[in-house]
């Protein structure tokens, strides 16, 4: 058995057979999406976790990721590695039906993936995931055949999410990919009911799911970025999940008799992203100096309340690649102020920090950042911006300033797809750095199937990071919920791709 057989265990068991049970309504749930309207509900257009939540309801991928991050059968029942793993065949499941009715088989999976690496899907963010599959082959109407032009260990869990869930080709060979974005069609638990852009997304049970119909009759997403209208709209039960709350609100939340609050390990890190192309952060020194200005444990401690961990790379201990023996750079007042005094910053230097403006909790955050700046002699400029704004214009543009909020939800849970998006030359979301060194450790990692090198490897790029200080790593944050006791049976994912399959509400 090859490597890459026993890494990606292969011929998983399938689901069971497809049937269409007797449901009994289950009332409509309504959650807030905190990051805004990603703006196409096309699976290679975005990145946003919204749209990670919403897509997990309308599509499936071959793969699945469960609540507790295993990975298990989607559309496709098993797979294996042919050819010196040079071939990897899926086995796909019969008798799937998309919303609209037309038949899943292996031409959908061929289309989904010639769309993805060709024209469309380099308008998008998520074809560079992808790009280690040369072709899809169909075998037979239901198998196909991934023709790799080099190996990715970090495949199958891709296929769980975002650029990779299936689409319909006649569909959008009719309609076009304008006006799929806004009426997006898959073979997901709920299909589209409604969507006003900006404001909500209504969706209802799709009553033939391959998996067993969801109990729940629908899901309403409403877009809310601000966290406090999320909790006025939740404790007055015009929302039955809030995903961000401000921390300050926690106990609020969790003393309403009608509500609930989760505190759970999760994803999302976040730091402070350096422009190592202009001003003073183009030395190493420098950076390092405001590395230990920086007391993240305070910020932890009195800030986050505890709802997180303090991380020396930009990963949580979820991720692949985490190394336990990695520790955060010391909080040192002084040792700051002599390394800046030795390149020659002068006091009273202004740096500005580009943070998402909508964002309560990192407000309070980066507000404290620029508290311990002061005091190292510095002169901290904050600048909010939208989400998106910051997101598709300014940093992919390299038009910040010398530190940018940086956060990132690692939907691979492996740091590969967290390093290369951020340290790899050319990259979208590094638009100041250009290492070699770095390069080379993250081209490595990527060609071996041998998950002992790739982790060591990896492990090797995040000091490599760490000694660069080529960002300040603050935290891991804890995945927040707040909840209205009327939704039973709820289980809670780390990520925020919740999957309403067995939901009700009282």
């Amino acid at each position: 058995m090859s490597r890459f057989k026993k890494a990606l265990a292969v011929s998983l068991l399938a689901i069971g057979a497809i049937a269409t049970p007797c449901v009994q309504a289950g009332g409509t749930l309504s959650i807030a999406a905190s990051a805004g309207d990603p703006g196409s509900w096309d699976p290679i257009d975005t990145f946003l976790v919204t749209w990670g939540g919403v897509g997990s309801q309308i599509f499936d991928g071959l793969t699945m990721r469960t609540a507790d991050m295993k990975l298990v059968p989607g559309l496709a029942t098993s797979w294996e590695s042919l050819d010196k793993d040079t071939r990897i065949r899926f086995k796909l499941r019969q008798g799937v039906k998309f919303h609209n009715g037309e038949p899943f088989d292996a031409n959908a999976v061929k289309f989904t993936f010639d769309r993805l690496l060709g024209p469309e899907g380099a308008k998008g963010p998520q074809q560079s995931n992808y790009n280690a599959i040369k072709e899809v082959v169909v075998v037979d109407p239901s198998t196909v055949d991934f023709i790799m032009q080099r190996p990715d260990p970090v495949l199958l869990t891709k296929l769980a999410g975002y650029g990779a869930m299936i689409v319909p080709p006649k569909y959008i060979a009719e309609k076009g990919d304008d006006f799929f974005n806004a009426n997006p069609v898959g073979t997901g638990p709920f299909k589209l009911a409604e969507y006003k852009p900006k404001v909500s997304l209504t969706l209802a049970r799709n009553a033939d799911y391959w998996d067993g119909a969801p109990k729940l009759d629908g899901v309403v997403y409403r877009f809310i970025a601000e966290p406090a209208t999320q909790v006025a709209e939740l404790q007055a039960g015009r929302l039955d999940i809030a995903t961000t709350i401000p921390l300050s609100m926690l106990p609020v939340v969790a003393n309403d008799p009608k509500l609930r609050t989760a505190s759970i390990n999760g994803p999302t890190t976040l730091a402070l992203r350096f422009n190592t192309r202009d001003g003073i952060t183009k030395d190493a020194n420098v950076r390092r100096a405001l590395v230990m200005a920086v007391d993240r444990d305070a910020i932890v401690k009195q800030i986050l309340g505890g709802n997180a961990e303090p991380v020396a790379s930009f990963q949580g201990k979820l991720s692949f690649g985490f190394d336990p023996d990695l520790k955060p750079r010391p909080f040192d007042v002084a040792q700051a102020k002599t390394l800046l005094q030795q390149a020659g910053v002068k006091p009273g230097t202004a740096v500005q920090i580009d943070f998402r403006g909508p964002d309560s909790n990192f407000r309070e955050v980066v507000q404290a950042v620029a508290g311990y700046f002061q005091a190292v002699g510095l002169k901290p400029n904050l600048k909010g911006y939208e989400t998106s704004v910051l997101l598709n214009d300014i940093i992919p543009s390299g038009k910040t300033g010398e530190m940018w909020q940086n956060q990132w939800g690692g939907w691979t849970f492996d740091y590969d797809n967290t390093a290369y998006a951020m340290y790899h030359s050319g990259q979208r979301w590094n638009p100041y750095d250009s290492d070699p060194n770095l390069d080379k450790l993250l081209d490595a990692q990527r060609n071996t199937y041998d998950q002992a090198e790739r982790q060591r490897l990896l492990r090797e790029a995040a000091r490599y990071v760490a000694d660069q200080a080529l960002e300040i790593p603050l935290y891991s944050l804890n995945t927040i919920y707040g909840i209205n006791k009327r939704v039973k049976n709820l289980t809670l994912p780390a990520d925020g791709r919740f999957r309403f399959v067995n939901e009700t509400i009282e």
